[in-house]
């Protein structure tokens, strides 16, 4: 594959006002947008302090330029960096005058997409490079890296190589049946298989948390005013975020709070106090709670253990949500109760805490990874998306055909299928509404 010859720039650093702006050009026009700018001929990777000029010679900016050749660069293709100072006015001034030198605004993501097409990174490895950029913690961030330098893209090709390999072997009994390359038996065969499967099932089990951590996910706290809600939200998150009062109602709109949970980015939200009320800002907090809890992954239902009879919630009904709810039995050091994990109850999982004291909060921890399906640990997780699984999956279903069929043609062919699906992956097997889909959902300028 190869990317188009049209020539592209983006602003390659964040909007708003900073040290230092990058202006990121690739295509075949970098090098004479260049030598145009700066009036110098520029040498391949070399670092030049220079003026960036307008065709009239008025100075734009003083900055570096940096050149780099193509298919040594990023794309693959020749690329230019402008470092010029980091105002908005000069940023957008040099696109401005880049872009009437022959360079065409660049879509999200298009740098990264003809470093693909370009051969430079794999499918799964693009990803990644959007999934660096996004991560909010440490081991997000770190996976992320595993999948850039191609841990999970040479994982996917081994289990390719090994059905392969496999299947060469079966053709060729075919193509050769008079004359048998050798004896091949179904125990065999299966056996053969089923370890293969057992390596794609390791590496689903690693991939589902991963999943989690490339996408994040939303817990919201509801339920009944004072049943400390935002004391539990601020517990969690180790500051003052919401206001805790002992009047009833204080809690009026939504409050988000992102902490690190094992690792994964987990968007807390706390919501208003869920209660009938003819004050028209707290009935508007209520309908923003139960909106919440319809978009949730996970739910903690806050309940005041010293009168739990006050918390009971009607404006919440079973069926309004379908995902696990955690009841969370508050201010147990006033209750006396012990803190920790309880039996459930009508088969919701139960923890009894005191938010205020700290009591119980590890246990509820631990009760959130399990239901959030991260209860190990998730350094060794592969930063996976929702279209790895599916076709990890789909592979897995491959093999198992192909294990059920007696006919070496059917067995080659659901072989052949397998490593296709493996293909969606690492991008051997794609489609343009793929690439549009993944692609649009990185930054401009990478």
């Amino acid at each position: 594959m190869s990317a188009p010859a049209r020539t592209i720039v983006a602003r390659a650093t964040p909007p708003g006002i900073g040290g230092i702006g990058v202006i990121r050009i690739s295509g075949p026009e970098s090098a004479r947008i260049g030598q145009g700018l700066t009036r110098h001929i520029l040498q391949p990777r070399e670092a030049k302090a220079t003026a960036f000029r307008d065709p009239e010679g008025r100075t734009l900016d003083y900055g570096i330029a940096i050149f780099f050749k193509g298919p040594a660069s990023y794309t693959g293709e020749d690329v230019l960096e402008l470092h010029c100072h980091g105002g908005p006015v000069i940023v957008d001034g040099l696109l401005a005058q880049v872009s009437t030198m022959g360079a065409d605004l660049a879509r999200p993501g298009e740098f990264t997409e003809r470093a693909f097409l370009n051969g430079k990174l794999d499918l799964a490895q693009a990803e990644a490079v959007a999934d660096l950029i996004n991560s909010q913690t440490a081991v997000a961030a770190r996976c992320a890296l595993r999948s850039l330098r191609g841990d999970f893209s040479r994982e996917i090709a081994d289990i390719s190589q090994r059905l392969g390999d496999i299947r060469v072997f079966i053709e060729a009994n075919i193509d050769f049946s008079e004359e048998p390359v050798d004896d091949l038996s179904p125990a065999v065969l299966d056996k053969q298989l089923g370890r293969i499967k057992d390596s794609i099932l390791t590496l689903v089990d690693r991939a589902r948390p991963g999943e989690l951590l490339s996408a994040g996910a939303q817990i919201v706290l509801f339920g009944a005013p004072n049943a400390g809600k935002s004391s539990l939200l601020n517990a969690l998150s180790g500051s003052d975020h919401a206001i805790v009062s002992a009047s009833p109602g204080t809690t009026r709109d939504l409050i988000e709070v992102t902490i690190d949970i094992g690792g994964a980015a987990v968007r807390m939200v706390d919501t208003a106090g869920l209660r009938p009320s003819d004050n028209e800002i707290e009935a508007e907090g209520v309908r923003r709670a139960q909106q919440a809890i319809g978009t949730a992954d996970l739910l903690l239902e806050v309940i005041d253990d010293v009168d739990p009879a006050l918390c009971d919630v009607p404006l919440f009904q079973e069926g309004e949500s379908d995902v696990v709810c955690v009841r969370v039995l508050n201010k147990i050091d006033i209750s006396k109760r012990a803190g920790g994990r309880l039996e459930p109850e009508d088969g919701k999982p139960r923890v009894a805490i005191s938010a205020t004291q700290g009591l119980g909060l590890e246990q509820l921890i631990d009760v959130i990874r399990e239901y959030l399906g991260c209860p190990g640990d998730l350094e060794d997780a592969v930063l996976a998306r929702r279209r790895h699984l599916d076709a990890l999956e789909q592979t897995l279903a491959h093999i198992t055909s192909a294990q059920a069929v007696n006919m070496s043609e059917l067995v080659a062919e659901e072989l052949r299928l397998a490593q296709g699906a493996l293909g969606k992956i690492t991008g051997e097997v794609t489609t343009d509404d793929l690439l549009g889909e993944i692609f649009s959902s990185f930054c401009i300028g990478k």
